[in-house]
């Protein structure tokens, strides 16, 4: 006797045999891609409007060049880099963490110091990091990139900015509920001045920060700044202020950036903890959060990067740029109801026995030549589960080849709303359908 729970009778998977992905990592179905597709092509629109176009590096660098670029006492090199050694050279080879410094080296080993500066580039595609995984936290997770290499101008920073805020406007943010954090963190000439003085006051507080600041302390004092303990809370508000110690190159360099965000009516916030948690920033950094109830959110990060092409082989060229979370602007658009559908075909293709499958191969490359966007399954000869499909998929239009209107060289149209059908000409059908079509639109 069956069991009248089907669910009983489905076959069962033994989940400990079954191949998964590795932990943090996760699948893009084809649903979720709707949105990548979707900031994509925001991306593509936005940027080349402001003449960056698209340069994307491999995913597999040399492990050294993140050593250097990245810095060695960054936590990113330090416990997060996935890195490999080759079988045959011998090569250590590191999966990108980040997409600056490998721009940085196309930039070098393809000559572009030789275009007309700044060179302005975008990139899109996946970066990874061996961190804890986390709810909208992945170590495969996808990044959008913009860069502008080879001319230190304020103007730069500014239309960076400007980008990155008309690109999440774009998307589908509400500009009031973004707000820019920025800041300068100097050259080399008056950082140390500042690191001195920061060390001096941290060494006052040891007994009130956390393990990490105090290690940090002592290999890389400015990432102190970035900590989120609660714990530094207090200690960090009251921390010396970077401005207080700039150079004249840098505050009017700084000045200048400001000047030109106030001239084009983009509001900010003076952040003096902001550092960002790469080694190679210098003077601006800023993000881009969206504010809310529940908390800000972080949806953008960057700023100049003066030294970091010379440090990678190259000539002395500054350059300036911003990276995307691509994963925490997705969730945050389904978050917002952004409704994005893959699109529905106009008419569904129902055939029925051997020599109307063999036609209907015909058919449907003649219908997606006409560009008539349409579905059939040619696996399958029942007409009612064919008929069925043609409802899920929402066809405004179904067309029916059996083994008779094979012989007769016809083809029954019938309107899905209506019910209606007719029999017509098979060498008919494209400007029937286009007539069809035009008159339902």
């Amino acid at each position: 006797m069956r069991s009248k729970n089907t669910q009983n009778n489905l076959p069962r998977v033994n989940k400990r045999r079954l191949l998964q992905t590795p932990r943090g990592m996760k699948d893009i179905l084809p649903e979720d891609f709707l949105y990548y597709d979707y900031l994509l092509q925001t991306a593509k629109k936005t940027l080349e409007f402001y003449n960056f176009r698209r340069c994307e590096p491999p995913i597999l660098e040399k492990a050294d060049l993140y050593n250097k670029g990245i810095g060695s006492n960054t936590d990113i090199v330090e416990k997060e880099m996935y890195t490999l050694k080759t079988k045959e050279e011998g090569e250590f080879l590191a999966l990108r963490p980040e997409y600056t410094a490998g721009i940085v080296r196309a930039y070098v080993e393809n000559g572009m110091f030789n275009w007309p500066q700044p060179v302005k580039l975008y990139s899109f595609g996946p970066v990874f990091r061996h961190e804890k995984p986390q709810a909208g936290r992945y170590r495969q997770f996808y990044q959008l990139n913009i860069e502008s290499l080879g001319d230190s101008s304020p103007a730069l920073d500014a239309e960076i900015i400007l980008a990155a805020k008309v690109f999440l406007e774009n998307l589908g943010f509400n500009h009031n509920e973004l707000e820019i954090s920025i800041n300068s963190i100097g050259c080399h000439k008056c950082r140390p001045i500042y690191i001195r003085a920061l060390t001096k006051y941290y060494q006052q507080h040891l007994k009130d920060i956390c393990t990490d600041c105090k290690k940090r302390l002592k290999t890389n004092p400015l990432r102190i700044l970035d900590c989120k303990n609660a714990k530094c809370k207090n200690v960090k508000e009251k921390a010396p202020n970077f401005l207080d110690f700039l150079c004249d190159d840098c505050r009017n360099h700084f000045k200048n950036v400001l000047d030109i965000l106030d001239s084009l009516g983009i509001s900010y916030v003076l952040d003096k903890t902001l550092v960002r948690g790469l080694d190679y920033y210098t003077r601006t950094v800023f993000e881009i959060k969206k504010k809310d109830k529940a908390g800000d959110l972080a949806l953008a990060g960057g700023g100049r990067y003066d030294y970091l092409v010379k440090l990678l082989g190259g000539l002395d060229r500054p350059a300036v740029g911003v990276a995307f979370g691509v994963e925490r602007i997705v969730d945050e658009l389904k978050l917002m109801k952004k409704k994005l559908e893959y699109p529905k075909p106009k008419v569904f293709l129902i055939q029925i026995g051997d020599a109307a499958k063999k036609q209907a191969f015909i058919l449907l490359e003649k219908l997606r030549k006409a560009n008539i966007s349409v579905e059939s399954n040619l696996e399958k000869d029942n007409i009612k589960s064919q008929i069925k499909n043609a409802d899920r998929v929402g066809a405004l239009y179904s067309l029916i080849l059996g083994q008779q209107e094979v012989l007769d060289g016809m083809i029954i149209i019938k309107d899905m709303v209506s019910g209606l059908q007719e029999t017509i000409p098979f060498d008919r059908i494209i400007d029937e359908l286009k007539k069809h079509l035009k008159e339902t639109i």
